[in-house]
């Protein structure tokens, strides 16, 4: 058998008298021979030489020549190998080159005709591999082809068929092409095989009634390796191609339709900015009534309000393919200027160039002035929430806070940047006996108001600072179009100042009652004095005549005075009420008050000393005299003398001060006593407010002096810390001129 001029034999042998003894014949019969027992010597052949079969002696233990086969089986594949061997090598011996995959036998002493045999028998093995796995390479890519492909040779019979062929017309290997594609008995009428076995290729659409599908059929001659030549076709199937091109051509009319009727402006125009071509909408959108008035416009310079704005439309649309919502400006035939969107897309020629534009274009203006007037809604409404003076809250189903108002971070303490879409209205429950569940459950329940309503609901809620307020808490369920549940809003009413104000008029209430009651003892106190005085003068005049007649020696005259001296006190006593049912009928003269304090401190000297109290006293000298009723006055020095005494059960220091504040007289009366409570401190002047036992008194003394006071256009001051003593301010006006 020939060699091919790019094979190769490699002799790997140890014994070189052998080797030059076969190398010699082997190349008289023209064999290509490489041999050697050099590592050298083999590598350099592997690197430069097609070697196709190897001839290695079964008795070499260098790993060498295992390394040298493996190198010509990476570079060389495939490639076939014959193994010298001897007659009694035992079987352990061919171990070692099982991985160079299946390999045949020559005995060492077999003749070069043998030699040369074994040769051609391994070449045509490799190229059988070779031939075998062409074919299955390219009956691969046929297989893998999506096309239809058959192969016939010059008799019209089917060499081969891919899946596609198969699927559509059926295995029929072996059958005339004829019988598979038109199930005829003679040639198609179509067949361009003889045209193909002069060495033409063919191509051209084929209708085929069997499968009832139109193909594109390229036919082209193929050479086999055997040197014939057979017709391999492509069937491309364009069915679906041609019902394409069928409903292209109804897309086209129904194109041009929309086109003329869609409710939106549609242009094309060219790069330079020609319209060329328009549909009736836009055209009554810009008021022109002829089209060809209208496409003799300049795009630029007559429908851009503003030129800029088309060169920069076209900058985005040029470098992107396409625009969409491009707000702009144009203006109508009339002048006035509308907003328009602008969405299109580039126009390309074959060759990839911009021909220009075409789009759509969408007038804007009755959308701008819905939303102008929405967005006005809505600041007026966003303008109603933040100014209410009640706190509004909205939330969604979970919770969310989605509106926070002023009034809301002003009654809780928390700003709306903290609130809105970052906390959740459970935190404002936290620490009461509610949560959001609850609340909801009351809003979808009827009896607070109606389902989904809650109207006028007390309870407490948490403020910023931990601190629980009372709130009237209202709200409801907001629904969608739908009806269904999306939201919920809350008003919060903030009853700290009304509940104060409930108190402080409850207090004037009781205020008023005590000072009704008050007037009422004063109506009756005043008619009992007016009612004893009579009696009392008739004694009195009855007890003077009783002493004319008894001698001043005598001890009887002493009963009389005695007798005479209580019913003076008595009627002394008398006219003090009847000043306090009217102190209006209280003289006020010119009053000293130095001296005024002088005598009330050294009649009652004696008795504080007795109760461990002492007394200091600091008179600004030169005082303005005041114009008081000295009763009246008495009675209040005195009833913040005996209230110090009181306070200072274990004794203490008592220091009276006098001083001149612009035109005013003060008069400072401080004690070191137990002081006064601050949370009745503002109760002290409270008619019938007493911190006494209320047998032994009937919480009347400063209500009455603050009234004095207040009757001579004074006030009274009190300063007291618990523990700590108290000081009573008295101001009354010097007089002027």
């Amino acid at each position: 058998m020939a060699q091919s001029p790019n094979n190769c034999l490699l002799i790997i042998y140890d014994d070189q008298d052998f080797v030059d003894d076969l190398l010699s014949r082997l190349k008289q019969a023209g064999e290509k021979v490489i041999a050697g027992h050099v590592a050298g010597d083999y590598v350099e052949a592997i690197l430069n030489e097609d070697i196709d079969v190897v001839l290695v002696d079964i008795d070499m233990e260098d790993m060498e020549c295992i390394e040298i086969l493996q190198k010509i089986k990476e570079r060389h594949p495939p490639i076939e190998i014959i193994m010298l061997v001897n007659e009694d090598d035992p079987v352990e011996k061919f171990f070692r080159f099982n991985k160079f995959g299946p390999f045949n036998f020559i005995g060492k002493s077999a003749e070069p005709d043998e030699f040369l045999l074994k040769i051609g028998q391994a070449r045509k093995r490799r190229l059988d591999q070779e031939l075998r796995i062409k074919k299955e390479g390219l009956t691969f890519i046929l297989e893998a082809m999506q096309d239809g492909v058959y192969v016939i040779d010059r008799e019209y019979n089917l060499e081969f068929i891919n899946r596609k062929i198969e699927a559509d017309f059926g295995e029929m290997i072996g059958e005339k092409c004829y019988r598979m594609i038109n199930r005829k008995d003679e040639p198609c009428p179509w067949c361009r095989a003889k045209e193909v076995f002069k060495g033409k290729t063919e191509q051209w659409e084929q209708y085929i009634p069997v499968t009832d599908k139109t193909y594109d059929m390229i036919a082209l001659p193929m050479k086999n390796p055997d040197g014939t030549v057979s017709l391999m076709a492509i069937c491309y199937d364009i069915t679906e191609k041609k019902h394409s091109e069928e409903k292209l051509k109804i897309l086209e009319e129904d194109y041009k339709r929309l086109f003329d009727n869609l409710e939106f402006g549609i242009y094309i125009s060219s790069k330079e900015g020609k319209l060329l071509d328009a549909n009736r909408v836009l055209l009554d959108m810009l008021g022109y009534e002829l089209k060809e008035e209208f496409l003799k416009l300049d795009l630029t310079q007559e429908l851009y309000l503003r030129p800029e704005e088309r060169r920069r439309f076209q900058e985005i649309i040029e470098r992107n393919g396409y625009v969409v919502g491009y707000e702009v400006e144009w203006k109508r035939k009339d002048g006035a200027v509308i907003s328009v969107i602008n969405t299109g897309q580039v126009r390309y020629d074959l060759q990839g160039n911009i021909l220009g534009y075409e789009g759509i274009i969408v007038d804007q203006t009755k959308k701008k002035q819905m939303e102008t007037d929405l967005r006005e809604t809505n600041e007026f409404l966003r303008a109603i929430i933040e100014s209410s003076p009640n706190a509004i809250i909205a939330t969604d189903l979970k919770g969310n806070i989605r509106i926070w108002n002023h009034a809301a971070e002003e009654i809780l303490g928390y700003k709306s940047e903290e609130v809105v879409r970052k906390m959740n209205i459970e935190k404002i429950y936290k620490g009461t006996d509610k949560d959001a569940k609850k609340m909801m459950t009351l809003l979808r329940s009827p009896d607070y108001g109606g389902k989904g309503v809650l109207k006028s609901y007390p309870m407490v809620i948490v403020k910023r600072d931990g601190k629980v307020i009372d709130i009237n808490f209202s709200a409801a369920i907001i629904n969608d179009i739908r009806g269904r549940e999306v939201a919920s809003v809350g008003i919060i009413v903030d009853l700290t100042d009304r509940l104060e104000m409930e108190r402080k008029l409850r207090d004037t209430r009781d205020q008023l009652l005590q000072a009704e009651k008050l007037v009422a003892m004063g109506r009756l106190t005043s008619q009992i004095a007016h009612e004893l005085n009579n009696p009392l003068y008739g004694i009195m005049n009855a007890l003077e005549l009783m002493k004319t007649e008894v001698r001043p020696e005598n001890k009887r005259r002493r009963v009389l005075d005695m007798a005479l001296s209580e019913t003076v006190r008595l009627t002394e006593l008398l006219r003090k009420i009847l000043s306090f049912s009217n102190p209006n009928q209280e003289k006020k003269e010119p009053a000293d008050v130095n001296i005024l304090l002088e005598e009330i401190l050294m009649l009652y000297e004696k008795q504080l000393r007795e109760n461990s109290i002492k007394v200091s006293c600091i008179y600004k000298e030169g005082l303005p005299k005041i114009h008081a009723s000295k009763n009246q006055l008495r009675q209040v020095i005195l009833n913040m003398i005996n209230n110090a005494k009181d306070a200072m059960p274990e004794g203490g220091s008592l220091k009276v001060s006098t001083r001149q504040n612009r035109d005013f007289i003060n008069i400072d009366i401080s004690d070191t006593g137990i002081g006064i409570k601050e949370e009745i401190i503002d109760k002290i002047f409270d008619p019938f407010f007493t911190t006494k036992d209320k047998v032994k008194d009937a919480g009347l003394g400063l209500s009455v002096s603050y009234g004095f006071i207040k009757e001579h256009g004074g006030d009274i001051i009190v300063e007291s810390k618990w523990g700590s003593g108290t000081t009573f301010t008295i101001s009354l006006p010097i007089i002027k001129g």
